[in-house]
C-alpha cells in the first residue's frame, strides 16, 4: 500500500524545483513518491538492534597507503605538446574562466 501522496503535494514540490509538471506528469509522480515513502517505511521496520553502526560501507585501507614516487615525464616533453605553455616557468596557459562581473 503506497503511502497518501497527493497531486497537490507533487505541484509544491515541483514549484519548489522550478519544474512544470502536466497533469498526467502529476498524477504519475504522484503515485511513485507513495510508493517510495511506503518502501521507506517498511525499511524502518526491519530490526537492526544486533548490527553495530557504522560510518563508512567501505573499508578506506586501500587509499591510506604511503605515497610512493614514481616514473614521471620530463616537463619539456609534456610542454613541448602544449598549444600555449609557458615553458619558461614550466607551465600551461588556460583560458581565462573566472570573470569579475
Amino acid at each position: 500500500m503506497a503511502a497518501a501522496f497527493t497531486r497537490t503535494d507533487v505541484e509544491r514540490i515541483a514549484s519548489l524545483a522550478n519544474l512544470e509538471l502536466d497533469a498526467a506528469d502529476l498524477e504519475l509522480f504522484a503515485k511513485q513518491l507513495g510508493e517510495i515513502l511506503a518502501y521507506a517505511a517498511e525499511v524502518q521496520q526491519v530490526d537492526t538492534s544486533g548490527v553495530p553502526p557504522t560510518s563508512h560501507v567501505a573499508t578506506r585501507r586501500a587509499a591510506e597507503r604511503p605515497d610512493q614516487l614514481g616514473p614521471c615525464l620530463d616537463v619539456a616533453d609534456v610542454l613541448a605538446n602544449a598549444p600555449d605553455a609557458a615553458k619558461d616557468a614550466g607551465l600551461f596557459r588556460v583560458p581565462r574562466v573566472i570573470t569579475h562581473g
